[in-house]
């Protein structure tokens, strides 16, 4: 009885796998591509577009100020120094934004 309704599961499986294969490579989608290629003209592209005019206008704007210096004791701990320079800044710090233990190199 088993192998009965194991060569039925089997039959079932590959019927559904060749009808399934099928259709994804014979164009069988119903056209979703064409709604995918517009949305990407559409709305991909002009969201991409909104982003990079958002982001020359904040940096045109050129009033930028780091937040203020607050000492707390578990934020900038340095319990060994960086190998390179003086041990206390990053690999990428940038004095303006990035603060040392005692405070930002570049108070404005």
């Amino acid at each position: 009885m088993a192998s009965i309704l194991q060569r039925a599961a089997i039959t079932y499986l590959r019927n559904n796998a060749r009808a399934s294969t099928h259709s994804a490579t014979a164009g069988g989608h119903g056209g979703g591509w064409q709604l995918w290629k517009k949305l990407s003209f559409f709305v991909g592209m002009p969201a991409v577009g909104l982003g990079m005019l958002n982001a020359y206008l904040a940096h045109a704007d050129g009033h930028h100020e780091h937040p203020p210096f607050v000492a707390y004791e578990y934020l900038r701990v340095r319990t060994k120094r960086f190998p390179w320079g003086e041990g206390q800044k990053s690999l990428f710090h940038n004095p303006d934004v990035n603060a040392l233990p005692g405070g930002y190199e570049n108070d404005h």
